[in-house]
């Protein structure tokens, strides 16, 4: 069936629908990695959001257990050059049209990419509108849609209750980590507990002091979609923990939440980072870590308090902050996904940092248990 992508501005793209027989919109963005589109579609971070993928071939492998990052699929939309509708790896559940229409997402195919994706560079990140009919009346659809900003998309993609996750660390003594799920990704959980952690997943909404009960010797912050700066619940529950003096780690939207509980702002770039090789300059080692990235927006420069932050990562693309660390506490975070491997092991060291710092709090504990009672 005949189909289009259109945009706010009035831009019109004609191709050919596929996935769920709806229409539907959000803020339009593009991703430049070559493979991984299950991993994006299971991301909860693209809720709201209309994904074009700049990959000319997309569901060519088919889609696979174990691979996806959540329960379901979060973009609004779809858009790609070249559908794939059969599979040619042999261990393939089913095809990607399958998914989106279980999912009940939209998707576009046969659209010149390229054209759509320099529209989105050169004039930003706007909304916009898949599905069949006058594209006229989808173009004014399109500029109906609210803001990103105004809509608890962590509120969507969050956990109901919290739980143990699944997999259990394979050491004897594992660190206890509370995650604050605004939309956390499988792989992230996954890292943590190779490195050696027991990790119990909360809502977003939890207070700080839930999540430091129970023997929780780390906090986690984790990605998400939406705009920081409309999250001032989530700033306070990180300002608690800040005060609680418990070790942090946070990523992407973490990141940001973070910055923001340090004192910082937030700004949304003009067409995000949305890719799987993007270089990063490790300020600490002098190395260049190849990264993934999936964010909007951004901590300037400019907002960060020297004597309370460290800068530890630049993008080697924008100059924009990929990483900081608070002066003086167990605290740190980084803007882009260690645990996604595009390096492929470039920044895992990051969640093997989190775990030391859990463990090296755990032996002056009890480094100072032993001297007080010796003195008594």
């Amino acid at each position: 069936m005949r189909g289009h992508i259109v945009l706010e501005d009035g831009r019109i793209f004609t191709g050919r629908l596929l996935g769920a027989p709806l229409a539907a919109g959000g803020e339009v963005v593009f991703h430049t990695g070559m493979t991984g589109y299950q991993e994006i579609l299971t991301d909860p971070s693209y809720a709201g959001q209309v994904v074009v993928f700049t990959a000319a071939h997309i569901g060519n492998y088919g889609v696979h257990a174990g691979d996806s990052e959540s329960a379901r699929v979060h973009p609004r939309a779809v858009v790609v050059r070249d559908f794939c509708r059969r599979n040619y790896h042999r261990g393939s559940e089913h095809n990607l049209d399958h998914l989106l229409r279980r999912a009940g997402v939209p998707a576009v195919s046969d659209i010149d990419t390229r054209a759509l994706t320099i529209a989105i560079r050169d004039g930003g990140t706007c909304r916009g509108f898949v599905g069949a009919g006058d594209p006229q009346e989808l173009i004014e659809r399109a500029r109906a849609l609210p803001d990103i900003a105004a809509v608890d998309w962590v509120g969507r993609v969050t956990c109901a209750t919290a739980a143990l996750y699944e997999r259990q660390p394979s050491v004897a003594d594992p660190c206890e980590v509370a995650v604050l799920d605004c939309g956390v990704k499988k792989s992230i959980l996954d890292c943590l507990v190779d490195a050696g952690c027991r990790v119990r997943v909360f809502p977003a909404r939890t207070p700080a002091a839930e999540l430091l009960a129970a023997g929780t010797e780390g906090v986690f912050l984790s990605n998400g979609p939406g705009d920081p700066a409309s999250l001032p619940h989530l700033v306070q529950t990180v300002e608690d923990l800040l005060a609680a003096n418990v070790p942090i780690f946070g990523i992407c939207l973490g990141h940001q939440l973070l910055a923001r509980a340090l004192g910082a702002t937030t700004v949304k770039l003009p067409f995000g980072h949305h890719g799987a090789n993007h270089p990063v300059h490790n300020l600490a080692t002098g190395r260049v870590e190849i990264t993934s990235q999936n964010h909007n927006y951004a901590v300037p420069d400019g907002s960060l308090n020297p004597d309370l932050v460290h800068i530890t990562h630049i993008s080697l693309n924008d100059r924009s902050i990929e990483g900081l660390r608070a002066v003086g506490r167990d605290v740190f975070s980084v803007q882009f996904h260690p645990e996604a491997a595009p390096g492929p092991s470039d920044s895992l060291h990051l969640f093997h940092a989190f775990d030391a710092m859990m463990r090296a709090r755990r032996m002056q504990s009890a480094t100072g248990r032993k001297s007080h009672a010796a003195a008594n």
